[in-house]
């Protein structure tokens, strides 16, 4: 995979995401949407590929969030893809896991990608905010859904409506953050925590992951348990699924193929 203001690398199962647009903060315009757009599409279809992890070039952001001088200049004929801000906010057919390194602040849009994210990990140094009332917009990039079910209703009220940037520490403390590590660590604990997700069923975390992505169209539990019986039943006629039974009565490490 090429593309212009995003890189990619493959160690292995992992997939490394920089954006890099260092010199605008990681800012993301229509162009940049539309390759992380590519990216994530490619990245499911890629059987060898199981976890993705998400990072920002340069050493002070992972991304400003949306581009207004690129918006406000116009000049691409792109469109914005409808799997949403970075091609993930929208995005509710991915099942594969990404973590989010956070090596910098995560502003606006930036943070809404983040919180598109599965796992959030981020350097003492990451700084989070949804400021986009300041300047008469508002989180519609999935931050209002995100924030307020990942920390409670009242928090997050107070956050999105008066646009306050929060440090990596109390960001953790409110558990809009998984982990807080020093910002030299940072990238060697993502990819710990990717090896991690690499060492499991493949298939089965897909599968807690498809559940988990039905469970934003659904109104109650008893629907969403009903819809876990039918995936539960997918995922046992799984290759991966008959690895792990016969790994455990064998005693030995499985040998997963995300089949």
């Amino acid at each position: 995979m090429s593309y212009q203001y995003i890189t990619t690398e493959k160690k292995g199962h992992i997939l490394v995401v920089t954006m890099n647009r260092p010199e605008v903060y990681n800012a993301v315009h229509v162009d940049m949407h539309n390759e992380m757009a590519d990216c994530w599409d490619a990245f499911a279809a890629d059987q060898d590929l199981w976890v993705a992890v998400l990072t920002g070039a340069g050493d002070k952001a992972f991304s400003a969030g949306n581009d207004l001088k690129a918006t406000a200049a116009g000049g691409s004929k792109a469109t914005m893809p409808a799997s949403g801000f970075a091609g993930l906010s929208s995005r509710f057919d991915l099942e594969k896991p990404i973590v989010a390194a956070v090596n910098g602040f995560a502003m606006g849009g930036g943070f809404e990608t983040a919180l598109s994210c599965d796992i959030i990990l981020a350097s003492d140094q990451a700084k989070f905010a949804l400021p986009e009332v300041k300047v008469g917009f508002f989180a519609a990039a999935s931050g209002v859904q995100r924030l307020s079910r990942y920390i409670g209703r009242l928090a997050a009220q107070e956050m999105m409506f008066t646009g306050r940037t929060i440090m990596a520490d109390e960001a953790q403390s409110m558990g809009c953050v998984n982990a807080v590590y020093p910002a030299d660590q940072l990238m060697a604990k993502a990819m710990e925590k990717a090896e991690e997700l690499c060492a499991v069923s493949p298939s089965a975390v897909k599968a807690t992951k498809r559940v988990l992505n039905d469970m934003y169209k659904r109104d109650g539990m008893q629907d969403s348990i009903a819809y876990s019986r039918e995936v539960i039943a997918d995922l046992s006629k799984t290759e991966d699924f008959k690895e792990g039974v016969n790994a455990f009565v064998e005693k030995r490490k499985p040998n997963w193929v995300n089949k």
